[in-house]
């Protein structure tokens, strides 16, 4: 048990007596202990918690809090971990709520999860200090985007630009407008309350835990950005340790294919340990119930991989949709989605 904080008589700058709270050498040292222990890692913090009793509480506060939410207070809503299917508590990653660039990625070999109290804001670029990559002028100045007041009630504005089933726009990093704006729909992280559930076959699977009505959005593809050349390499790093039984990569490669047909742009987004949860959305061979679209935002050089919901969602339905049609491994990784057209592979192609 903890022992109380003594009280002693001090004088104040006006000469005054009063009562300060002092705080015992053990009670200190817990209240240090309970800011350090939730950069440990599920391993890091079994191990410290063996050493005593008190350790083993916060231990347990801190896994307790980690399962309540997977973002760690980083999105709007809490996301939820749910195993019957062993005694995995949640899923050990690092969060981020958006891209994050390889320099920035190189930072954050740890992160704070599972303390009483959190700093962190939603909506908030500072969460990992992600900032959009700008596109720039001749003079290196952020190319200017829209003054509007309200941009959903003007026709006019510039950042409407193209919208269809695998494209949309959005005001960005240049306009004048803020968060609350109707065009920054996927910037304000998740707002649909999710779960993330454990399946014997499947392991972990993103789950609605409400109902999601069509065309709403779900969240973004989250994770670090790669050269094609990085990616190529994790991907062979990934491939050796498949056949381990605790480990599964989220490495997603997009090709957007530009109007001339000429060329292509290619997006690398490793999620496997910097990530959000769409890390966590698993392959049906039907489709799913997930639509990936581009979402450009106005001065920004990347667009970002959304994903919408393609069709009313069930509360307690997982979320699911298509890694692609290609299957060029011989011994892919067997597919556990259930639908009525599943291939028994998933799908797979070379990096």
């Amino acid at each position: 048990m903890r022992q109380p904080a003594t009280k002693k008589s001090c004088q104040n700058n006006e000469g005054q007596q009063e009562e300060v709270e002092e705080l015992n050498p053990s009670t200190a040292f817990l209240q240090c202990l309970e800011l350090i222990l939730p950069w440990l890692t599920p391993q890091e913090l079994a191990t410290v918690s063996l050493t005593s009793k008190s350790l083993n509480q916060i231990s347990k506060s801190i896994t307790h809090r980690r399962s309540s939410d997977a973002s760690g207070s980083s999105e709007n809503l809490p996301i939820p971990f749910h195993n019957t299917a062993d005694d995995r508590l949640y899923a050990y990653f690092i969060y981020t709520p958006s891209q994050i660039l390889p320099s920035f990625a190189s930072q954050f070999r740890r992160q704070s999860w599972g303390s009483g109290g959190s700093s962190a804001r939603p909506n908030s670029v500072s969460r990992l200090c992600v900032e959009p990559v700008s596109l720039v002028d001749e003079l290196g100045e952020i190319l200017s985007g829209c003054d509007c007041q309200r941009c959903e009630d003007d026709d006019r504005c510039p950042c409407i630009g193209l919208n269809g089933s695998d494209v949309a726009s959005e005001c960005g990093p240049s306009c004048g407008c803020g968060l609350e704006c109707g065009k920054r729909l996927t910037q304000r992280g998740v707002s649909l309350r999710l779960k993330i559930v454990r399946d014997s076959r499947k392991g972990w699977g993103l789950f609605a835990d409400q109902f999601i009505g069509k065309g709403q959005f779900v969240c973004e593809y989250a994770g670090e950005l790669l050269t094609t050349k990085e990616a190529t390499r994790r991907q062979q790093m990934y491939d050796e340790r498949l056949s381990g039984a605790h480990f599964s990569s989220a490495l997603l490669v997009l090709r957007e294919h530009l109007p001339s047909g000429k060329a292509c742009i290619r997006m690398n987004i490793d999620a496997t340990r910097i990530g959000n949860v769409a890390r966590f959305i698993n392959h049906s061979c039907d489709g799913g119930n997930l639509s990936t679209k581009l979402v450009r935002s106005t001065g920004a050089l990347l667009p970002r991989i959304c994903f919408f919901s393609s069709r009313d969602i069930k509360e307690n339905e997982e979320l699911s949709f298509s890694y692609g049609e290609t299957r060029l491994r011989s011994n892919g990784l067997q597919c556990f989605c259930g639908s009525s057209c599943c291939f028994g592979t998933l799908p797979s192609e070379h990096t």
